[in-house]
């Protein structure tokens, strides 16, 4: 296996319905991603080998969201507020361990 440039890749889905259907958009989706990545840049996690956080368009689990994704390691997230982000900040990104509780399976 190679090394990987980043350590976590973080897509939020922020993806805008114009016919008013359920969206990760409508839900915040572009909020929370920069709430997140102004937390990372802010613990000098951000760049090569460590995180790096990317608006997404849709994700295509628009029934489950608002949702994020987590790679390497393929964790799939969903999140209702701030709390939630800083607990996948804190457990995920800075512990390495899934946040079971909000994790989509």
């Amino acid at each position: 296996m190679t090394d990987l440039y980043f350590k976590h890749h973080v897509f939020f889905c922020t993806n805008q319905r114009e016919d008013g259907a359920k969206c990760c958009g409508a839900a915040g989706g572009q909020h929370m991603r920069d709430y997140l990545k102004k937390k990372v840049k802010q613990a000098n996690m951000n760049g090569e080998g460590k995180c790096r956080i990317n608006s997404a368009g849709c994700l295509d689990r628009c029934d489950e969201g608002p949702l994020l994704v987590v790679y390497p390691e393929g964790v799939w997230y969903t999140y209702v507020d701030e709390a939630d982000i800083d607990e996948i900040f804190e457990v995920h990104l800075k512990e390495g361990r899934i946040v079971e509780r909000l994790q989509l399976k």
